[in-house]
């Protein structure tokens, strides 16, 4: 997702969005162990976009 698309979405999406791809998240991490994926650069990428939906969160909570 973009900042962009984050930042316009509602609280309440945001925490969903939050929960289902810090799930992904650790699914990703967790298959990894098993067995390395092909392509390392998803978990990064998914990693980065929960610490930028938490940012965006922090600033919507703090804002009200």
């Amino acid at each position: 997702m973009k900042d962009a698309e984050i930042k316009d979405l509602p609280v309440a999406e945001l925490t969903e969005r939050i929960a289902t791809e810090k799930a992904n998240l650790l699914r990703m991490k967790i298959n990894h162990r098993i067995s390395p994926v092909e392509n390392q650069s998803l978990i990064r990428k998914s990693r980065r976009s929960v610490a930028r939906m938490l940012g965006a969160l922090t600033q919507k909570q703090n804002v009200k």
